[in-house]
């Protein structure tokens, strides 16, 4: 199985002006993101609403990237300095990507109908206090599936 945007060479820099541009073009009335050494955030006002997604950033000394082996049963051996900034920054190529295809994909899905926009950013949607409706929500959701809690599927039946 690949990964989606694998090998892409497309800069997180372009990435980002993707995502603003596309949600310009579905509407949005404002735009912003950020980064630090551990996450990036890209934040957009649409339909109304405030929206936050938050990505988090491999950490460049994850052994993914620093360690190697030459075969299946070799032991691991350290990467060069280079090599290991290459792949982190791949890595980090990549996941711009895959949120640039979300971030249109959810748009797409609210400009054709088939949901909200609501329905499909609820979770990323900032409340008044600053967090997410998921960061408010995702504690209770989770101790309600853990108590079992949850109706059965289909009428009749647990």
């Amino acid at each position: 199985m690949t990964t989606y945007a694998e090998g892409t060479t497309v800069s997180a820099e372009k990435s980002r002006g993707e995502i603003e541009r596309t949600l310009a073009r579905f509407g949005a009335t404002g735009f912003a993101y950020g980064w630090d050494e551990t996450r990036a955030s890209v934040q957009f006002v649409a339909q109304g609403r405030q929206v936050r997604f938050v990505m988090t950033l491999p950490d460049p000394s994850e052994s993914r990237f620093t360690m190697f082996t030459r075969s299946k049963y070799g032991s691991p051996e350290r990467r060069s300095l280079g090599a290991a900034k290459s792949l982190h920054e791949a890595e980090v190529r990549r996941l711009w990507r895959v949120l640039a295809l979300a971030v249109k994909a959810k748009l797409s899905l609210v400009e054709a109908e088939i949901v909200s926009f609501e329905q499909e950013f609820l979770a990323f949607v900032v409340l008044p206090s600053g967090r997410t409706v998921y960061e408010e929500t995702h504690a209770a959701i989770a101790s309600a599936y853990d108590g079992n809690q949850i109706p059965a599927l289909l009428p009749g039946g647990r």
